[in-house]
C-alpha cells in the first residue's frame, strides 16, 4: 500500500470511484483545479499494486483542516483503506501546521461516523438539508487536536529566502 500526493494522472481513477461513491460527484475539472491551482488544498491517493483504491482531500482555513472528500472503491470498503488514508490526512494536516480538523458526514452514513469517532472526531452540530440530492442533514464532526507535526514532510511547503 502506498499513500502519496494526488496527481493529474490519478484523476481518471478518482472519477471512477467518485461516480460510484457519491450521488452528486465532482467533475474532473474540479479535481484538476484542486490539485494544480488551489494552494490551500491537499489531496492524497492510496494505491495498492498500482491501482488507486482510495483518495481524500482537505482545505486549509486559518488553523483548520476541513476535509472536503474521502472515498474508497466499493469493492475495497471495510478493509482498512479508509482508515489508512484518513490517518495520513490527519498527519498531513498536522505537518502543515493545522491545529484541528472538521468535516461533514451524512446523518445516514453510520459506518463513516464510526470511523471518524475511532479517529477521535466528535459530533459538534448539524447542517440542515446540506446534501442537495435528497436534502439530508449533515453531521458536523471535528477533531479538536492533531498529532505532532513535521513541516519538512509537506512537499508543498513554500520556502522564502
Amino acid at each position: 500500500m502506498e499513500i502519496r500526493k494526488m496527481t493529474p494522472e490519478d484523476i481518471d481513477e478518482v472519477m471512477a470511484i467518485e461516480s460510484e461513491a457519491f450521488s452528486l460527484p465532482w467533475d474532473k475539472e474540479a479535481y484538476l483545479k484542486e490539485i494544480t491551482e488551489n494552494r490551500c488544498a491537499r489531496y492524497l491517493s492510496l494505491h495498492e499494486d498500482g491501482t488507486l483504491i482510495a483518495y481524500a482531500g482537505m482545505w486549509f482555513i486559518l488553523d483548520e483542516a476541513h476535509v472536503t472528500t474521502v472515498a474508497v472503491r466499493n469493492d475495497k470498503r471495510g478493509k482498512g483503506f479508509g482508515e489508512a488514508i484518513m490517518r495520513e490526512l490527519i498527519q498531513k494536516a498536522a505537518d502543515c501546521g493545522m491545529r484541528w480538523m472538521s468535516l461533514e458526514c451524512r446523518r445516514s452514513n453510520i459506518k463513516a461516523q464510526a470511523l471518524y469517532h475511532k479517529l477521535d472526531f466528535i459530533d459538534v452540530g448539524y447542517r440542515k438539508r446540506y446534501y442537495e440530492d435528497n436534502d439530508e442533514d449533515a453531521l458536523v464532526m471535528a477533531r479538536l487536536s492533531l498529532p505532532e507535526g513535521d513541516p519538512e514532510r509537506d512537499a508543498d511547503l513554500i520556502y522564502e529566502d
